[in-house]
């Protein structure tokens, strides 16, 4: 709930200021818990955790049509989504750097005593339920392959 409380009051900043850019990010993370929490079975409320997941797939989202855009050479369409990206991005919780990745995920690896591709899964699991929101599925991927792989 105060993820969107606080989106309001930042549309209200945004209005103010007249920051077209921001004001269509915003908007657009308003529509999607409005979504989020009048969906079948939500009951009118959001976790934080939930949250966070759906900032995450607005993201995701934002940057596969940003690839699709830049692949048709449609650049004024890459920016907007670029620029609607680091609005939603702004909300997200700080996202581990590269090294710090591959230390937690190396500590998962040691605990879940993996050590072929073949236990990839069992990591996985256990590493995107301690990594939630802190890191890209595909950035955890990446990691545990090439750390299992090696």
């Amino acid at each position: 709930m105060a993820l969107e409380q606080t989106i309001n009051d930042a549309i209200k900043t945004a209005m103010l200021a007249k920051d077209q850019v921001t004001l269509r990010g915003l908007r657009a993370i308003k529509a999607a818990i409005i979504l989020a929490k009048t969906s079948e079975g939500a009951g009118g409320a959001l976790a934080e955790a939930d949250e966070v997941k759906l900032l995450q797939k607005l993201v995701k989202s934002r940057r596969d049509s940003l690839d699709i855009y830049k692949k048709q050479n449609r650049e004024d369409l890459a920016q907007k989504e670029q620029e609607e990206i680091t609005v939603i991005e702004s909300y997200l919780p700080k996202q581990l750097g590269e090294a710090e990745l591959k230390e937690i995920v190396a500590g998962i690896i040691k605990e879940t005593g993996a050590a072929t591709v073949a236990d990839m899964g069992k990591v996985m699991a256990a590493a995107t339920r301690q990594l939630a929101g802190q890191a890209d599925g595909k950035a955890i991927s990446a990691v545990v392959k090439s750390l299992l792989s090696a």
